[in-house]
């Protein structure tokens, strides 16, 4: 009976540091996205030139679904790879980005 409750405690006790670490981990990449998006959001509004001073030259360019062109920037971190799409418009401002596996 005794090594019964032990047992249970046991597994109780793991089950809440499983489920403390999940929610670790959930808070910790929530803070790198918020950060990895107030960091893009900068170059909402900026000319293509300004971008690309900071971020280097694109991996690719293509056009989105509505006809705008497409600056997307490829990286690996840790083996990770990271894609960050911006949307530019006819007069060579960004307008919209999209980031994948960044962090």
């Amino acid at each position: 009976m005794i090594m019964k409750k032990y047992i249970l405690f046991i597994f109780g006790a793991i089950i809440f540091i499983f489920l403390s670490n999940c929610q670790s981990i959930k808070d910790k990449t929530d803070e790198i996205v918020k950060e990895e998006n107030k960091k893009l959001s900068q170059f909402i509004g900026q000319p293509v030139s300004e971008l690309k001073i900071v971020m280097g030259r694109p991996t690719r360019e293509s056009k989105s679904e509505t006809g705008a062109k497409l600056l997307i920037f490829k990286t690996k971190k840790y083996g990770i790879p990271c894609e960050r799409k911006f949307e530019i418009n006819n007069n060579d401002m960004v307008i919209g980005f999209q980031s994948k596996g960044c962090f």
